[in-house]
């Protein structure tokens, strides 16, 4: 199954961190983000990616057309210097497929996957993620709601990650609850969404997915969600990239699946 990859905003929250590498080329460790992404999708067997480019989307191709698995994989080199022999002792993108697509510096997601249409004719159901946030989710979890529930489309919501305390209060002014963001019955879009094919019926040039065609999707009850209280962040500011770095630093990564021990769930 395709997966369609928005990789064009301007990441101007992460502008601390950069003015230059676009948001998905921020790295966790010393692999961007949008490789774990990725990654996790090959995981559960989606190894077909369309890449809608914007800002800096030059960087992202040049990341990819140049990409060394030797310096991301441990490896054995033999006569160095002289006549060398290297032996790479894992893969990162094997079998993998990547379609690179311009779709405007300053489009928003709609428009993005408004301009790769031609490269999803055929695909009765496609994946699309915003190319930012990791989980944990079973992928399956999210196709299967899709097809048990008869809808267009299907995305993840999880608990806002956010510190900020929620006020609840009468019409007084008098507090009735104070809690952090997660303690909250507040569920946020988390991307990675499940579409079928008919979601272009649904999308008109200029527009929001989640907005206007969201919208439609409402009235007619053929838009549904996920809810996940398992792991979700995202990368907006320095700060979550500090805590993601923090977390690959320990080796507590709940979004790499693939490290799993397959019984246990282990690393």
């Amino acid at each position: 199954m395709k997966v369609v990859l928005f990789c064009g905003g301007l990441g101007t929250r992460l502008r601390e961190h950069s003015d230059t590498i676009p948001k998905p080329l921020v790295t966790i460790g010393y692999r961007p983000i949008l490789w774990h992404l990725m990654r996790y999708y090959a995981h559960h067997g989606h190894r077909e990616f369309i890449l809608c480019l914007g800002y800096r989307g030059d960087l992202i191709r040049e990341y990819f057309l140049n990409f060394n698995e030797a310096m991301t994989n441990d490896f054995t080199l033999v006569s160095p210097g002289s006549d060398p022999k290297l032996t790479v002792h894992s893969r990162d993108m094997e079998g993998w497929k990547l379609t690179f697509v311009d779709t405007g510096l300053h489009s928003n997601i709609g428009q993005r996957l408004l301009r790769v249409r031609k490269y999803l004719e055929g695909d009765e159901v496609f994946l699309a993620n915003y190319a930012d946030g990791l989980s944990d989710v079973p992928l399956d979890l999210l196709l299967s709601d899709l097809q048990r529930r008869d809808v267009v489309a299907n995305f993840l919501s999880v608990r806002s990650a956010q510190s900020f305390h929620a006020v609840h209060a009468n019409p007084e002014g008098t507090v009735t609850h104070l809690g952090t963001m997660p303690e909250q019955q507040l569920w946020i879009n988390g991307g990675f969404f499940v579409l079928r094919n008919d979601i272009f019926n649904y999308i008109h040039e200029g527009e929001e997915l989640v907005e206007q065609p969201f919208g439609r999707l409402i009235a007619e009850r053929k838009l549904s969600t996920t809810r996940w209280g398992g792991f979700w962040q995202c990368m907006d500011t320095l700060k979550d990239k500090i805590s993601l770095d923090r977390m690959e630093a320990r080796g507590e990564c709940p979004w790499m699946m693939w490290g799993r021990h397959p019984a246990t769930g282990a690393k």
